[in-house]
């Protein structure tokens, strides 16, 4: 997640009222005693391998204190760099920014990740109380006037500075005035009122989404309804009803729960019941209507304060899309290809569906799953059941840390020392050419304390400190595959492969940085550009090559087929159409949220549909709405920039070609891709990177040709 420079990221949760808002922001710096700065461990110097966060000390107790001893401290060496008597310049003024609040980030980025993937009621009560406070201390630094005046004199001088240190100072002056530093005193006011408000609405959103999730489990007893679903999967919601002291099969709506009956139950009314249940998250008693309302509102209001027409034009500013216009231009250059296809493959899908004994014209959304999967197993004759034996996940580490190996010269080392925030997860050194270059944090397995979906974060980016020393990142992949069983260890779908890849491209992104300032380190670039090293991996997950290393029969031990490997690669494109549409309606209905004005959105199920009408293959229920649950657009950053998937799977299909030319594992070419994207982060421009690269700039028509598309 893209951060900017001094913007505390919070990922939002519960509503508090105004007059609450108030009382917390007046008892937001309490003094803090040395009792608690001697007993907390959030406040102290971290006894722990390479000062990793010593989650074996932190309880709960702790946070509340530890952010308030961390504001102060904080609001301390903001207060000096402001009120420095000598000449503001980049040593004095900026790096020292760069290089305040460093115990305050810690501390977030330990709460917050814990919010998202080890949650409890009282954490989430604690991200009540914090978040207005910590967006009112953000709010108090970008409206400083003497800092920003300092600020402003040194960006507006001819100082001589290195390409990184003229990225800081732009970023630095840019993420003031998107702040806005430039407002007069009664807008700042309102300005502070509506991101604080808009923090605790995220939070809020998310809240919805997690609790709705959790609040829908079915637990069946006869067999015979849940006809279809392989053996292995019928294992896993076995083990969950046990540990829930009940006997029978235990589904919810996790991804690998989920999916097990839209894939694979002939039941179709009880495929019907999941989909609308997983469909109405963030509905009825935990309802986001208002609550996407008020944020659209905020969030118009602010683009407005900044005189820009709509929020879309406010957080494009910085990306590589510069502007609405040229997001709208790249959905439209694919919009027609796609949906052609798209309508072709559902045509297609329902004659096949027909003559296997459905009775009805039209698939529903509760068809289209199970009856693709069923026909791309007649088509190739290749389904997940015949592919899962080969990913045992602990194979699949190993598969894909020998592809980093051969790609980056990586070497991981399993540390069991490092303190966990969970049984489940397991922690690595990461080195190259011997040298320490990170920490890695992995958790796989899906629980009721995790959000759903996949995600990289970080408990620190890289960076080099005051003295030079190189300060390595400490990486997280958060994911939730099938888990193991009695029977069998956690076996992975082809899906869930190339999804470990995909945040592993994040990683890498995190973990082989090499920039000397934190805020232009690892992910921190533009949320268009985000996406290109994740979707980039996802290439090697059916290659030959890279399979052979790992994926061994988890019973006979035997390497996966070559004929199987070969039906992977000609089933890549099964479907392609529809996934398409289904990616570009996404995309179409963030950036219409975010230029149309709030006050014209009377109805959000009514207006998502009329957004994406021109898109949809299927027949669209009344009664579901995917934008209360659309997280990355309302709690997770992606607000305005969800295109930025395909503007990134533009570029990585792009620069694919070019190792399909030289050799998947070429080292000239990882090498330079080393060199110009990943050690680079944030510190010079996106497209003058890509194009250093690749020794140009990216077309579209490669994803297309990839996507059979076009010829």
């Amino acid at each position: 997640m893209k951060k900017a420079v001094l913007v505390f990221v919070i990922l939002a949760i519960g509503i508090t009222t105004q007059a609450q808002q108030l009382q917390l922001q007046k008892n937001s710096h309490p003094k803090v005693s040395k009792a608690d700065m001697k007993n907390n461990p959030l406040l102290q110097t971290w006894d722990t391998p390479y000062q990793t966060p010593p989650f074996d000390l932190i309880k709960e107790e702790h946070y509340i204190p530890a952010f308030n001893a961390a504001i102060e401290m904080a609001q301390k060496e903001i207060d000096e760099i402001a009120n420095n008597p000598q000449k503001p310049d980049f040593q004095n003024t900026i790096v020292a920014l760069e290089r305040s609040g460093l115990k305050l980030k810690r501390i977030e980025s330990i709460f917050f990740n814990m919010l998202s993937c080890n949650t409890t009621p009282n954490l989430q009560k604690m991200a009540e109380k914090l978040s207005p406070i910590l967006s009112n201390f953000s709010n108090s630094i970008y409206h400083n006037e003497k800092l920003f005046k300092r600020i402003e004199q040194i960006f507006h001088s001819n100082t001589s500075l290195t390409i990184e240190e003229r990225k800081l100072m732009e970023n630095t002056y840019k993420s003031f005035v998107n702040n806005g530093a430039k407002l007069k005193a009664g807008e700042k006011e309102r300005f502070a009122q509506l991101t604080q408000q808009l923090s605790i609405l995220n939070l809020n959103f998310s809240k919805n989404v997690l609790e709705s999730t959790n609040s829908f489990s079915k637990l069946i007893t006869d067999r015979k309804s849940l006809k279809g679903i392989p053996e292995n999967l019928l294992q896993i919601a076995r083990t969950k009803a046990q540990e829930k002291k009940s006997d029978g099969y235990l589904f919810d709506l996790s991804t690998p729960s989920y999916l097990a009956i839209m894939k694979y139950a002939d039941n179709r009314d009880l495929r019907k019941e999941f989909y609308m249940a997983y469909n109405q998250r963030g509905s009825h008693q935990y309802d986001n209507e208002t609550v996407i309302y008020e944020i659209l509102k905020c969030r118009e209001e602010i683009a407005r304060l900044l005189k820009f027409e709509n929020y879309a034009e406010y957080a494009l500013q910085d990306r590589m899309a510069k502007n609405s216009t040229s997001v709208f231009t790249m959905l439209d250059q694919m919009k027609e290809a796609a949906l052609n296809k798209g309508r072709e493959e559902i045509a297609d899908l329902t004659q096949y569906a027909q003559k296997n004994g459905f009775k009805e014209k039209t698939l529903q959304g509760w068809d289209v799953t199970y009856y693709a999967e069923k026909y791309k197993n007649h088509l190739y004759n290749i389904s997940d059941e015949q592919l899962q034996p080969y990913f045992v996940l602990e194979n699949v580490i190993d598969g894909v840390f020998e592809l980093s190996s051969n790609l980056f010269d990586l070497k991981y080392v399993a540390n069991k020392k490092i303190p966990t925030y969970h049984p489940d997860v397991k922690v690595f050194e990461v080195y190259r050419n011997k040298k320490l270059t990170g920490i890695l944090y992995l958790d796989f397995h899906p629980r009721e304390s995790k959000r759903s979906g996949a995600w990289m974060t970080s408990f620190r980016e890289q960076y080099y400190d005051s003295d030079g020393n190189y300060i390595c990142p400490q990486v997280s992949l958060v994911m939730n595959f099938s888990p193991s069983t009695k029977e069998n260890p956690s076996l992975l779908t082809f899906d869930e492969v190339q999804t470990f890849l995909h945040e592993f491209g994040h990683g890498l992104h995190g973990l082989l940085s090499n920039v000397k300032y934190e805020s232009l380190s690892g992910t921190n670039v533009p949320r268009d550009f985000v996406e290109f090293p994740s979707q980039l991996m996802e290439n090697w997950a059916s290659e030959r090559s890279f399979l052979k290393e790992f994926a061994f029969h988890h019973k006979t031990k035997k390497i996966i087929p070559q004929e199987l490997i070969q039906k992977v690669k000609e089933s890549e494109n099964f479907m392609s159409g529809y996934y398409f549409c289904r990616q570009l309606t996404y995309g179409y209905l963030d950036m219409r949220y975010h230029t149309t004005p709030y006050t014209e959105i009377k109805d959000v199920n009514k207006f998502e549909q009329t957004a994406t009408s021109d898109l949809q293959l299927l027949p669209v229920s009344s009664e579901t709405c995917m934008s209360k649950a659309f997280s990355h657009i309302f709690a997770g950053g992606y607000a305005a920039g969800y295109y930025s998937y395909k503007w990134s799977e533009v570029i990585e299909a792009d620069a694919f070609e070019l190792f399909k030319e030289k050799g998947i594992f070429n080292k000239e070419v990882a090498n330079s891709y080393l060199e110009n994207i990943l050690s680079k982060g944030g510190s010079e421009d996106a497209m003058k990177l890509y194009t250093k690269f690749r020794g140009r700039e990216p077309s579209v028509k490669a994803l297309l040709k990839r996507s059979n598309l076009i010829k």
